[in-house]
């Protein structure tokens, strides 16, 4: 407790220096915990997988559609116990900065293979039996305030006009990795509208959700769908869930990449910062140092008061940059909306925070800590001078 205290003491001696130290690392540790929340945010998809789902799509590309009689092939393949099926639907919510994903799926059996997305049986039931009806995740809905029955129109890219929707449904995710930001409705709805102006281009669908009864066979299965349909008009590529997702994260890699990159050299700038600070320490206290020696103190006292007050200077910036991380990460998930469907502050983020604090402090202190270790009594007392 002596310690301590004075440990205290001595890192607030010169108040003023101290404090704009801890300001600097409060930015920087909250800057290094903000900036990967971010790059956390953008794998949040991969995270969010399952190991028992496949997607099947056209080996060619995404915007190249699937015939809808392969359905019933893929759940002929050994080891598929179930398949659905989605179309990505593009449309405008009011303004165009109101984005969020939209899919028209098979209901009954999309629902049944993401038994992540808790729903009321009433809720489940009422957009079964609705051909009009969608369903949201709750943050989606808690952003534009929607509730169960609202009408909501959306403005369709890809398939021209306006689309009417009543809100059946709200999902809660089974957990925080659980998107909550996605638009769903029927397929048979979209399907019927384009079969009216494209004729038998409708019965044609994005892409499969495959359910395997092995995740072990992910690799085997796959490759018995794709044989299925080898040498056909529309060849298909099947991957894991997780594979399909980190296929839209490689995308952005150069992006990720420079962000990581920022978030530790902020690190590295406020540990220079730090150093400093504490190499001006040493200098003006380099007679005390020598005092305590002379006074039978033996060098590892002097090095420990030295890593003391700098670990406690980290600490309290660091801990302070931790604590403000987590309404600004809240804030700015508010600002940006569905942009990033998971955003949160993990536990992993805070640890690395508190482990860059720890480093920042004991690196800091290393050198100066050696030089007065190895200062002569005769030459600190002559400082006094």
């Amino acid at each position: 407790m002596f310690l301590l205290r004075l440990l205290l003491k001595n890192a607030f001696r010169h108040r003023l220096r101290t404090i704009l130290t801890m300001v600097g690392l409060v930015v920087a540790i909250c800057a290094f915990g903000l900036l990967r929340t971010i790059v956390d945010a953008w794998y949040a998809g991969v995270e969010g997988t399952s190991s028992t789902r496949l997607i099947t799509r056209n080996s060619i590309s995404l915007t190249f559609p699937l015939p809808l009689n392969y359905a019933e092939r893929i759940k002929s393949v050994q080891g598929v116990t179930g398949v659905s099926w989605s179309n990505w639907f593009g449309g405008v919510y009011i303004t165009e900065r109101n984005f969020f994903p939209q899919f028209a799926v098979e209901p009954a059996s999309y629902l049944a293979l993401y038994p992540e997305y808790l729903l009321k049986d009433e809720e489940r039931k009422a957009f079964l039996l609705d051909r009009q009806g969608c369903l949201v995740g709750r943050k989606l809905a808690n952003q534009f305030g929607w509730k169960i029955g609202d009408r909501i129109p959306i403005r369709g890219t890809i398939y021209p006009g306006t689309w009417t929707f009543t809100l059946r449904g709200i999902w809660d995710g089974v957990d925080a990795k659980t998107d909550e930001s996605q638009f769903l409705f029927h397929w048979q709805y979209l399907s019927e509208s384009a079969r009216k102006r494209r004729g038998s281009a409708a019965d044609y669908v994005g892409v499969y959700v495959v359910q395997i009864n092995e995740p072990n066979n992910a690799p085997v299965i796959s490759e018995r769908i794709d044989g299925e349909f080898k040498n056909s008009l529309a060849e298909t590529m099947t991957e894991t869930e997780k594979a399909f997702q980190l296929g839209f994260v490689s995308m952005s890699e150069a992006i990720l990449v420079a962000i990581n990159a920022v978030s530790f050299v902020i690190v590295l700038i406020i540990m220079a910062v730090m150093a400093n600070t504490m190499s001006m320490t040493a200098r003006e206290r380099l007679a005390e140092y020598a005092t305590l020696k002379a006074l039978g103190f033996s060098p590892g006292f002097v090095v420990k008061l030295l890593f003391g007050e700098s670990l406690v200077i980290a600490l309290l910036g660091g801990g302070l940059g931790m604590l403000i991380t987590l309404p600004i990460a809240a804030n700015f998930a508010r600002a940006v909306g569905t942009l990033f469907p998971v955003f949160m502050v993990s536990h992993t983020t805070m640890i690395l925070q508190l482990l860059a604090s720890v480093i920042v402090g004991l690196v800091a202190a290393a050198w100066p800590a050696w030089k007065m270790s190895r200062i002569h009594i005769v030459n600190g007392l002559r400082h006094v001078a």
